[in-house]
């Protein structure tokens, strides 16, 4: 699949992050992937993103749209021309734009959801809730701006925590085709998070006892992003043959 290459603004991103033990992220995740390990453990989690002023590069803002998004991902590796890449695998993206739902997987990479997002900001409280048409995904995060991640989180430090999640900035989403995957990169400008102190979280996907067995999964941290100039840049599909087309 070949996108031109699209640039906007991140109004706000929310990457929602749980710890994972390996063993069960490797009975999720399709061939070529392989669990990405922080300490010893897995990372999975969602990334809640709005999107404005989003247009193929070179074509005025006021063209732009703008719209809610969910992504469920989890940090991968894999091998690609003998060397190890790493990035996300995303099995589920849903989103407000019924133009990313009519074209996803044929225009736009990856299979889009379209869901109903309920959103409060007020100075640095944020609460993002969705529940897609479907039935399959119903998700809520609330938290406020803090200064330090949790105690309990497999990061060391917040610059720990940016660093790991700006080398993952290519992703890979699941198809109607479970063999092939459409890829992305994301390309910021310019690159700042900030800890969010959560006080609720709820996931359909995460709380599957089916996916996650009880006591494999716990809550690591959350981050925000406020802001950022960027550009997407379509990449070549990667099929479980382990080589890209």
């Amino acid at each position: 699949m070949h996108i031109p290459t699209i640039q906007g603004v991140i109004e706000r991103r929310i990457l929602v992050n749980y710890r994972v033990e390996p063993e069960v992220l490797a009975r999720v995740l399709p061939a070529p992937f392989r669990p990405k390990l922080v300490n010893g453990v897995g990372l999975a989690g969602v990334c809640l993103i709005r999107l404005q002023g989003i247009r193929p590069r070179g074509l005025p803002a006021f063209l732009g749209i703008g719209s809610e998004n969910a992504a469920h991902r989890i940090a991968v590796e894999w091998d690609e021309n003998r060397t190890s890449r790493e990035g996300v695998y995303i099995p589920r993206r849903d989103s407000t734009s019924r133009l990313n739902t009519l074209l996803g997987g044929r225009v736009f990479p990856g299979v889009h959801h379209h869901a109903t997002f309920t959103v409060t900001e007020q100075d640095d409280y944020f609460r993002v809730a969705l529940e897609s048409n479907d039935g399959a995904t119903k998700l809520l995060v609330a938290g406020r701006v803090a200064q330090e991640l949790p105690s309990s989180s497999v990061f060391a430090s917040l610059q720990d925590a940016s660093d790991f999640f700006e080398r993952g900035s290519l992703g890979y989403s699941a198809t109607k085709d479970p063999h092939c995957f459409d890829g992305l990169e994301l390309r910021s400008r310019q690159w700042h998070v900030e800890p969010l102190e959560v006080e609720e979280v709820q996931s359909t996907f995460f709380e599957n006892p089916a996916l996650f067995p009880s006591g494999t999964l716990h809550f690591d941290c959350a981050l925000l992003m406020r802001n950022i100039d960027h550009e997407w840049h379509g990449r070549t599909e990667l099929r479980s043959g382990h080589q890209p087309v």
